[in-house]
């Protein structure tokens, strides 16, 4: 039984000024290197590493005990820190190491199936299986602690402003959010559904009514929904809610949020007030409703210019409702991308719906386009000077329905800065995006809220809510970084009649309103004070600020793209007699 070495110090935290104190150690064994009578272990905890040797200076029974060390032993070293001969500038200890004098083995490990460092190319089913040893990579280890420090930043930052940290309820009723509800069977009422939230809205709602003032809340949400790089089916948001506030006071608040942030975290200071665009703006020029500000190519509408062209893919978008053409132009690109390069690039583009790009390179001696034989020079030159083109740059065009222009453009304007090398990750162009569309259409064209049913039209187009709804503005606000969404809120409707209109507009007859939301609405009757708020998404606020890739390397153990837990084998098959417990029946489907 091996006796537990009370460590004084953690692995990263020994320097120079530290030379000659006895010292213990705890850690995980990185590397073991036997030169005979010399061994230098390289033991490792969240902090970082430091080398302790064991040399001639050691009794025979300790250098025998180290010499069966191996990678992943878990143990205790006590010894002394003495100046490295030979300094290390890889690693911040590396000026020191320590002379050891004694050594106590935990627990011994069987060799990895992963190796423990930043740099191991891993799939990434297998790092998410063995979770708990790809935890130990200093990376790892790091974005836990970003993480960890910014939620602290939070906590902190809306205490001193007068919030209240208030737990929502975790089993709560099915509500119609835009994406489908985990579901949770009543055993107790049988034939009963909870669902898991995907947000706190209604709750957090009902704290305003119920005199909260200022709420907020770490919390996390549920989406059954297809995942990808930033999605996971439980994700976490900085939720929060203000009584007796317009839009300008929550965006107020959240700038200075995000300035404390920056500067405890990042030690970088932002400039406030944030600018702020409409939506239709944001679309006309970035094609995104969270644009990257950071370098042009910014969309150009050349209708104008091809007003009476006879190249029917332009003459039909020009003539259709809702449709357009429009482009991009790329500062050189057209010595940048071959026209293989272009064909790879409308292939890439086709997967938001355009059906092929029109490209014109503008060169010394005029012009070449994949349209020579529908525009003459002058008609090219036309739509160069809606660019301010010159010489070596490419301009490419989509049409088609607004959407899948805007959608087509917007990624390719953002994919070639990439390519270009124009992200400049050191760059952070915070926006705030405003004036959203109150409704959208679904793919069979009935309305839906483009945020949720709560939110409150701006007041000078609450009239149109009736009759002309697709017109209404939303009091409604995102702020964006760098081409990413960190957040979205509204002011919420507290006012009765306002609320019903809403309802109306979306189509919900009385019945469904109150099957849906009557618990909201019943508690409005009583008294609801003016209203807003806003949530962050915690795990792509960590994601971009740790210059991360993934939302799964900020997020102790994630579920990979098919939803499962690798580590836990979840989710699993539920045993008989639980299932009748619930009066539940499991039917195999046609894919079984």
């Amino acid at each position: 039984m091996s006796k537990l070495l009370k460590r004084t110090h953690m692995c990263g935290q020994l320097r120079l000024n530290n030379l000659d104190e006895e010292v213990i150690l705890n850690g995980w064994v990185s590397k073991q290197r036997n030169l005979g009578g010399l061994i230098f272990v390289d033991l490792r905890d969240k902090t970082g590493i430091t080398q302790v040797t064991f040399d001639e200076s050691c009794p025979k029974e300790l250098l025998e005990k180290a010499s069966t060390l191996r990678s992943e032993f878990v143990v205790g070293i006590k010894g002394r820190v003495v100046g490295r001969s030979s300094v290390n500038n890889n690693i911040p200890t590396g000026e020191i190491e320590v002379i050891a004098k004694e050594l106590e083995i935990y627990t011994k490990a069987e060799t990895p199936p992963i190796y423990i460092k930043d740099d191991d190319q891993v799939d990434d089913n297998l790092r998410l299986k063995y979770r708990y040893l790809d935890l130990r990579k200093q990376k790892m280890q790091n974005n836990l602690m970003f993480r960890h420090k910014i939620a602290k930043c939070a906590r902190d930052y809306f205490d001193e402003n007068g919030f209240v940290e208030v737990e929502t309820p975790m089993l709560i009723k099915p509500t119609p959010e835009g994406a489908r509800d985990y579901l949770v069977p009543s055993r107790v009422n049988v034939g009963k559904f909870y669902a898991l939230p995907q947000s706190p809205q209604m709750f957090k709602q009902l704290l305003m009514v119920g005199g909260t003032d200022r709420y907020m809340q770490i919390v996390k949400c549920f989406r059954d929904e297809d995942l990808r790089a930033d999605r996971q089916p439980e994700f976490t948001q900085i939720d929060l809610e203000m009584s007796f506030v317009d839009a300008d006071d929550v965006m107020a608040m959240q700038e200075g949020f995000l300035k404390k942030l920056f500067k405890e975290v990042m030690s970088i200071d932002l400039f406030t007030p944030f600018p702020r665009m409409t939506y239709k703006e944001a679309m006309s020029r970035y094609g995104s409703d969270k644009p990257d500000t950071r370098f042009g190519f910014e969309l150009r509408d050349i209708a104008e210019a091809i007003k009476d062209t006879e190249f029917k893919v332009f003459a039909d978008a020009l003539n259709e409702e809702g449709h357009s053409v429009r482009g991009i132009s790329i500062d050189g690109g057209s010595d940048k991308y071959s026209r293989k390069d272009i064909d790879r690039l409308t292939d890439r583009a086709k997967q938001y719906g355009v059906k092929g790009l029109v490209w014109i390179r503008v060169t010394d001696d005029g012009y070449n386009s994949s349209v020579n034989k529908f525009f003459d020079a002058s008609d090219l030159e036309k739509i160069a000077k809606v660019f301010d083109s010159k010489s070596g740059d490419l301009i490419l065009i989509a049409s088609g329905k607004d959407k899948v222009v805007f959608d087509s453009l917007g990624f390719l304007r953002r994919h070639i800065a990439g390519e270009m090398g124009l992200l400049d990750d050191n760059r952070y162009n915070f926006l705030w995006i405003v004036d959203f569309p109150l409704f959208e259409e679904d793919e069979e064209g009935k309305l839906k809220a483009m945020h949720h049913p709560f939110t409150k039209p701006k007041d000078e187009d609450a009239f149109l809510l009736s009759e002309k709804p697709k017109e209404v503005c939303a009091d409604a606000y995102d702020i964006v970084l760098n081409g990413v969404e960190l957040g979205g809120g509204s002011i919420r409707i507290h006012d009765e009649k306002m609320q019903a209109d809403m309802f109306k507009a979306l189509g919900l007859s009385d019945e469904e309103c109150q099957e849906k939301f009557g618990f909201l609405i019943e508690a409005f009757k009583y008294g609801a004070p003016p209203h807003g708020g806003l949530a962050y998404g915690l795990d792509r606020l960590v994601m971009l600020l740790s210059d991360q890739h993934s939302i799964r390397d900020v997020i102790a153990f994630p579920k990979n793209q098919n939803a499962q837990c690798m580590v836990s084998e979840a989710p699993g098959p539920a045993p008989s007699a639980q299932l009748a417990e619930l009066a539940l029946e499991v039917v195999a489907t046609k894919n079984e």
